[in-house]
Order: C-alpha cells, then sequence, then structure tokens
C-alpha cells in the first residue's frame, strides 16, 4: 500500500508555525516511506475564503519546500457532498434536528444539573412528520446530525498507541447546518476516500472527533474504509502556556517577510521539538526525513521558543557558503564578496543583518571619536598602498610600539572610530574591504 497523506488549510488566513509542523509531520511521514503529500484546500466556507489567502497558504509552503503531489479544492466537489448526504439519509444515519442554539443550551443546562453529561438527547428523533411540518410552517430550517452506534470506537493511534472512545458518551455530530452548508466533517471524510488517503495526522485536539469520524468512514466507504490515524501533541509557549494568542505574529509568511527567518530554520525547530532527538538545525529536508519516525513523539506539549528559533536561524547562516547567498545578498544591495560573507557571517542572526555590516564598510559612518590625539597618531601610522588583510596586523603592531597601548586600549578606539559600533566582525577583513579614503576620513573624526 502506497502511503498517501494530506494537509487541509482553509483559505480564510495566512499558514502559521502550528499548521506548518501539522503538514510537516504529514510530509515526512509520506516521504519517509516512499507515499504521497496531498494539499487539499478546505474552501467550503465560500464567503471567508479567499483566493489570495490560497495563493498566500501555496507560496508559503513551497517557500518551505514542502511541494505537494497533488492539490484539488473542495469547493469544486459539492455535488459528491450532497451525494453522500443522501447516502446517509437513506440509510437513517443522518436524521434533521430543529432545536435552536438557546433550546440546545438550555438542554445541555438541565443535564449539567442533574449530574449527567451534556450529550444531545436525540430528541429529533421522536418527532412525527406532522411534527417537522409545523416547525417548518413556522420558519425552521433542520440542520442534520449523524446517528451513532453507541458502540465503542478503537483504533491504534500512529502516535498514542491504543485508543478508544465510546460513541455514547458523545453527541451525535452535526454535518450539515440550517442554511445547508458543511462543517468539515462529511467534506473531509468523502474527500479522504475518494483520494485514497491511507493515513491521517493532525492535533490531538481531534481525538474526541475520531470516533465519529470513523463511523462516518465506515458508513460511506465500508468497514475498513476510515485511514489510520495520528494524534500529534500541540504547540505551547516556551513556559508551557498557551500559544494560541500568539500564532497570528507567527505567521510563515511574517517569520519569512518581517522576521528574516530562513526555511530550514523553521523546518528544524518544528521537527525536532517534542521529539527525542536533538533541537539543532538541520541543512536539507532530506535529513530530516532520513531522521523522521513518529515513535520519536513525545506524549507531553511541544515547546515554541521564538528565542530558540533566531538561534537556529543563527546557526544556519554560520554554517552557509557565501555561494548559496551570493544572488540574495547582491539583491539587498549588499556587493561583498566571499572575504566580506566569512567575515560576519559569525555575528549574523538574520541574512538582513549583512546589510548592516556592510554598511560600515561602504559608510557612510559616524565615527565614534573618544581619543582624537591617539587616532591621529594612528593614522599617521596607517600602511601605505592598498589595505589588505595582513594591514590591520601590521597597522596596530605599529601603533602598540609607538604608543605603548596593547589590548583593548589599543584596537577598540579604532573600531569605534572606524564602525561606530562596539562590537562585530573582525577588523582585519574590515579594513581590507575599505575604501582607504574613507578610513583616513573616519580616524579624522569625519563622516564617511
Amino acid at each position: 500500500m502506497t502511503v498517501k497523506v494530506r494537509f487541509a488549510p482553509s483559505p480564510t488566513g495566512r499558514i502559521h508555525v502550528g499548521n506548518v509542523r501539522t503538514a510537516l509531520m504529514n510530509f515526512l511521514f509520506a516521504k519517509s516511506q516512499g507515499g504521497q503529500f496531498v494539499l487539499r484546500i478546505d474552501d467550503t466556507d465560500l464567503e471567508r475564503s479567499t483566493k489570495a489567502y490560497e495563493d498566500g497558504i501555496k507560496a508559503d509552503l513551497e517557500w518551505l519546500g514542502l511541494n505537494w503531489d497533488e492539490t484539488f479544492n473542495q469547493s469544486s466537489r459539492f455535488d459528491q457532498y450532497e451525494a453522500a448526504k443522501q447516502r446517509l439519509i437513506e440509510a437513517g444515519l443522518l436524521y434533521p434536528c430543529y432545536e435552536t442554539g438557546d433550546e440546545l443550551e438550555r438542554k445541555r443546562k438541565l443535564q449539567r444539573a442533574q449530574g449527567k453529561p451534556p450529550v444531545y438527547d436525540r430528541g429529533a428523533l421522536n418527532l412525527t412528520d406532522a411534527d417537522r411540518a409545523k416547525l417548518e410552517a413556522e420558519g425552521r430550517k433542520p440542520h442534520w446530525r449523524f446517528k451513532l452506534s453507541g458502540g465503542r470506537i478503537a483504533w491504534d493511534d500512529l502516535v498514542r498507541g491504543p485508543s478508544r472512545i465510546e460513541t455514547s458518551s458523545v453527541s451525535d455530530p452535526i454535518l450539515v447546518r440550517e442554511d445547508g452548508s458543511y462543517l468539515y466533517t462529511l467534506p473531509s471524510v468523502v474527500d479522504d476516500i475518494d483520494a485514497g488517503i491511507t493515513d491521517i495526522i493532525r492535533g490531538e485536539d481531534h481525538v474526541t472527533n475520531s470516533a465519529a469520524q470513523i463511523e462516518i468512514f465506515e458508513a460511506l466507504g465500508g468497514r475498513n474504509a476510515a485511514p489510520r490515524m495520528g494524534h500529534h501533541p500541540l504547540l505551547v509557549g516556551p513556559d508551557g502556556g498557551k500559544l494560541s494568542k500568539r500564532l497570528g505574529a507567527l505567521s510563515i509568511e511574517g517569520l519569512r517577510e518581517e522576521e528574516g527567518i530562513e526555511p530550514m530554520a523553521i523546518l528544524s525547530l518544528l521537527a525536532k521539538i517534542g521529539t527525542s532527538d536533538s533541537v539543532e538545525a538541520r541543512d536539507s529536508l532530506e535529513t530530516l526525513i532520513a531522521e523522521f519516525d513518529l515513535a520519536k513523539l513525545s506524549r507531553n506539549p511541544a515547546r515554541f521558543d521564538p528565542a530558540e528559533l533566531t538561534r537556529l536561524n543563527a546557526r544556519l547562516l554560520q554554517a552557509t557558503p557565501f555561494e548559496a547567498v551570493a544572488d540574495r545578498l547582491k539583491a539587498m544591495g549588499v556587493d561583498g564578496d566571499a572575504a566580506f560573507w566569512e567575515a560576519v557571517r559569525p555575528n549574523l542572526e538574520r541574512l538582513s543583518n549583512a546589510r548592516e555590516w556592510w554598511r560600515l564598510v561602504e559608510g557612510p559612518v559616524e565615527p565614534d571619536v573618544e581619543d582624537a590625539d591617539y587616532l591621529a597618531k594612528a593614522a599617521e601610522l596607517l600602511p601605505g598602498g592598498t589595505l589588505t588583510a595582513d594591514s590591520w596586523r601590521e597597522w596596530t603592531g605599529a601603533i602598540k610600539a609607538e604608543t605603548g597601548r596593547k589590548g583593548r586600549e589599543l584596537f577598540q578606539p579604532l573600531r569605534m572610530a572606524l564602525t561606530g559600533q562596539r562590537h562585530g566582525p573582525e577588523m582585519d577583513v574590515l579594513l581590507s574591504l575599505m575604501d582607504r579614503n574613507k578610513v583616513e576620513a573616519r580616524l579624522k573624526g569625519e563622516r564617511a
């Protein structure tokens, strides 16, 4: 059997790290077994779904390298959902209900007061044809519930192991709203059957839905129609608290465009947090695929720390060769060569930081001058001719011999005058990249 999984985002916003973690697990699971990764666009909500968001989701996934083998939109499959609905009605498994939201809430409050679980009482099944006609004459429209068996549904969860739910303990799920629109469950089951999905990997917040979905799979596709299921722990913040309030700020678009985070930093962190593997930057998706195993997942929530993401991003850049970033550097106005890159990459958290260091080379820089006499003497001792990587050692040696200064007292005033910064890349390489006239001007305290 060829493994086939799906990632099913709704195009009502941009995807964030929580979405991508689920997409990544599906992708890695499929590719580690030579399987297929399907992108399903869940756009049955025609009012909120937009083409712009759909395009944005696809752009984010492509940027991350999570390329799909197939894709389709639910909005093109309403005929299939209607056919499934009719099949369930004819089988006596989908029945109309007329309670309003307020009426259902009153029922739940009464059940709680009586010490009972707030499970739907199936009152609609007691309605006669005359009762339903009367309610519809009053303007009520039915929502449709799937009739659960009331038995035990068990499955071997790919993450959690042996799992079971008594369907008598949960309400018959609503599959179709009063306005005729579909909730997530029915279209998803129909699509999974038609697409031949073999495995569903998703967050553990869906565990309680699984029993009902397995029964719907069996009702529409036969006893063995339900895919294997795996439910992974959700993301939490670095302190263990909910991450949901911050997810909007952790969109992939924002991490790319505003934070300047590399795709492999995101993928490395999301693939490794909450697992038995070390949380370190990996160099490629192929490495993540080779290392992937659902058995490595912990049952505890995975802690997502933006500071850790920044650390991984820095590690990736520090190991990246110049050839891999040359075009991107040029696109952001950085004309430095391999020597410049080797000098600045130990100081980078984001690639865009290279632009800041290039500005120190090209200028203008506002020198920080505290000892003008010392800098004047240093200017006199600046080696003649073209400045090279050896010029810094020759120059500081001459200054030391002339002034007796050493260590921080010797080097720091020179760095502050030439760069305006207390810290940064190694000065021997920066000096070799600087125009001699600019060096002399900055030593005089001139903005250059």
